[in-house]
């Protein structure tokens, strides 16, 4: 019995993936400027990068892992890639996935990916051009390095209330945001969820359910301080009259100190320390306390739900729309479908086939680009002592020079 329920569950999943619609995959060969174009935009100003196709330094398959990278520093890259038929996530489950490589250790770049409508202009593709989502990671400085998450909705872009952090090392990592016809949504990096959750609550898609009752206001005689001054402490009458600071009764007038050149001489001030700072009553429980005052809500008349936040009707490309101060980044293995079954699978089947062999030869560049360095080091640090030895001795042959001459004299 177990056997077959085991069969039967194989069975629905070899079904479930079977059934799995693919919208579009992108795993770049030394044709992919065919299918992708170049935004006009920034070229006039010389600021447009171009993309190259390679695998980098570093990978598990040299010819497999080839992607797309940013090839020159401080410039734009306006790159869309259009596919037919277009399609509709309305009451579909959407999953968009891509890899990034930050070959250069990136400091302060973008290295998302945006889910375009059909009607895109290629040729005028930038910054302000309308999309449905862009999702991926974005590093600057110390102060920037998350994983965007940002969906159009009416009109204008809403980004995820939630901090998700991003990888910054130089192996590829895997992004997949999730986004499911029942109003949920996960983030996995790697194949590990980084954070889910509700689309309504967790972006401003939709004024609050709840707001505060206009017509409560907190009673004025409601009393919300725990506590109270003790009416029964009472200040000392002499309290004020203790300094803050006081003559040094350790200093002693110098010896050659006078009084008539110098003034008359005054002992150093310091800290009293019978001085106890203003005087504060003790604090007491205040017998009037209430509690914290809490205004009462009511449904929110603006409020109005929406069944399909996330969902877009005529998604018919992607694209990347980045500025990157240092290039390097490599994409590869772009994939929109409605199944995460099939995500999952073209991740284990891509990166997943990769990550092992790219980390150890990226380990063992690492490990040579290290004893580089510290040969470098070494070989500095002896010509330094060479240069100083040098010139100890050119130092010594001058004095001995000198010393011959004033013999001569």
């Amino acid at each position: 019995m177990r056997s077959a329920a085991l069969v039967a569950v194989l069975l629905l999943a070899i079904v479930a993936v079977a059934a799995a619609e693919t919208f579009y995959s992108e795993r770049f060969d030394p044709s992919w400027e065919s299918r992708w174009v170049q935004s006009e935009n920034r070229k006039s100003d010389g600021t447009a990068g171009k993309f190259t196709y390679t695998a980098g330094e570093w990978y598990g398959d040299a010819q497999a892992d080839k992607g797309i990278m940013t090839s020159e520093d401080a410039r734009f890259y306006s790159y869309t890639s259009k596919f037919s038929p277009p399609f509709s996530n309305v009451d579909k489950d959407l999953v968009v996935q891509f890899s990034a490589k930050h070959t250069q250790k990136i400091d302060c770049g973008g290295a998302y990916i945006k889910v375009l409508p059909a009607d895109v202009d290629q040729s005028k593709f930038n910054g302000d051009s309308e999309y449905y989502i862009m999702f991926g990671p974005d590093v600057c400085g110390t102060s920037t390095k998350r994983v965007h998450v940002i969906f159009n909705y009416k009109g204008k872009n809403l980004l995820i209330k939630k901090e998700i952090s991003t990888p910054t090392d130089q192996l590829t990592h895997v992004y997949t945001l999730i986004v499911r016809k029942d109003g949920t949504y996960e983030v996995l990096i790697d194949g590990e969820r980084k954070e889910g959750g509700r689309l309504e609550d967790d972006w401003d898609f939709l004024p609050p359910k709840m707001i505060k009752d206009p017509s409560v206001s907190k009673p004025s005689d409601w009393v919300d301080e725990p506590m109270m001054d003790d009416p029964e402490d009472v200040k000392p009458a002499d309290y004020d009259n203790v300094p803050k600071e006081i003559p040094d009764p350790e200093a002693e007038k110098p010896s050659d100190w006078s009084d008539e050149e110098d003034g008359e001489w005054e002992a150093p001030q310091i800290a009293n320390p019978e001085y106890k700072g203003p005087w504060k009553a003790k604090k007491i429980a205040n017998p009037a306390y209430k509690g914290k005052w809490t205004h009462p809500e009511i449904p929110n008349p603006a409020y109005t739900p929406d069944p399909h936040l996330g969902q877009y009707n005529n998604i018919g490309a992607v694209g990347f729309e980045l500025w990157q101060v240092k290039a390097g980044t490599i994409f590869d293995n772009i994939l929109l479908t409605d199944s995460e079954a099939e995500a999952k699978s073209f991740r284990d089947s891509t990166w997943g086939a990769s990550k092992d062999g790219e980390k150890a030869m990226f380990d063992k560049a690492e490990k040579e680009r290290m004893e580089r360095e510290e040969a470098d080091r070494k070989a500095a640090e002896e010509a330094r002592k060479a240069a100083e030895a040098k010139k100890e001795e050119e130092e010594e042959e001058e004095e001995e020079d000198e010393e011959e001459d004033k013999d001569e004299l």
